[in-house]
């Protein structure tokens, strides 16, 4: 392996930047003190800060754009990023739903929803379903819009760049404690929490993270392409912060349960990362790092 392959600078150049961007958006939003300030703006800003970081460094670096992987890939990967997240989702909060830790469904909820249809009483039933299927198509596309600014720093720049040195598991730990941290500032500083203490919530959300990140990573690896990463990461914030949790009401304790600052949604994430972690030698053909 050549000595540029190995060498640790792109990603340390990669970081750099990142923390450097990342730091502008961090007090604009600690300061105000919400995730809602400046219209959203601040979050938008802040997603994109490594995607700029990583267009940054290959430029520096003097290395193609090309390197982060815009090739779509076989679409079969891209269906199945869409679907995953709403399967690990949907199964977390059947496990919400029947065992009491929240219930189904939050009526003002669905009724908000029914009036701003405009459709009449069209029932509750049918607005879950409308909405459902509207947001999951629609709202697919501007969720992706943000997602794209982290998944071209993630998965485009420092997947391939760590896999390549440390392979599989190693990278998918590493690279979810990086991901996970990064979130960390707003967690701890701002309103990016359930309601939970600190410290529960900062706990279960980096447990999400790093166990979620075994199947970025492989589909990043798998597809070549960063297009895997983009579709997951829209759609595990649309249905899990747009559907699933407004849908649950809560009994009192929920907010310990639900969401990625609960229990349930890591515990999940980590029988998906053990399944991921077991075809990890479907990778061998890319590298010969792939344990």
């Amino acid at each position: 392996m050549s000595t540029s392959s190995t060498s640790l600078k792109p990603i340390a150049l990669f970081f750099s930047l990142t923390i450097v961007l990342s730091s502008i958006f961090y007090f604009l939003i600690i300061y105000s003190g919400s995730l809602g300030s400046g219209r959203g703006l601040y979050v938008t800003g802040l997603m994109w800060c490594p995607g700029i970081s990583a267009i940054l460094s290959l430029k520096l670096l003097g290395r193609k754009l090309s390197d982060l992987g815009w090739s779509w890939g076989k679409t079969k990967y891209q269906l199945q990023s869409y679907l995953i997240p709403i399967f690990y989702a949907f199964v977390t909060y059947l496990i919400v739903w029947v065992f009491g830790f929240g219930g189904f469904y939050d009526q003002e909820f669905v009724d908000s929803l029914t009036q701003s249809f405009g459709l009449g009483e069209i029932g509750s039933g049918a607005t879950i379903v409308l909405y459902v299927l509207l947001l999951g198509i629609f709202g697919t596309i501007k969720s992706a819009a943000s997602a794209l600014g982290e998944e071209i720093g993630w998965r485009g720049f420092l997947a391939p760049e760590m896999y390549k040195r440390f392979g599989y598991t190693k990278t998918s730990l590493i690279t979810g404690a990086i991901w996970g941290v990064w979130h960390l500032p707003i967690l701890l500083f701002a309103d990016y929490n359930s309601g939970t203490p600190s410290w529960y919530a900062m706990s279960c959300f980096l447990a999400t993270i790093i166990s979620i990140n075994f199947i970025f990573t492989w589909y990043r690896m798998k597809s070549g392409s960063l297009w895997t990463g983009v579709i997951l990461h829209a759609s595990h914030n649309l249905f899990i912060q747009n559907i699933f949790t407004p849908l649950t009401t809560n009994t009192g304790t929920t907010a310990y349960y639900i969401d990625e600052f609960g229990i349930v949604l890591p515990l999940v994430g980590v029988a998906f990362a053990i399944y991921f972690w077991t075809r990890r030698k479907e990778l061998a053909l890319i590298s010969n790092k792939v344990l």
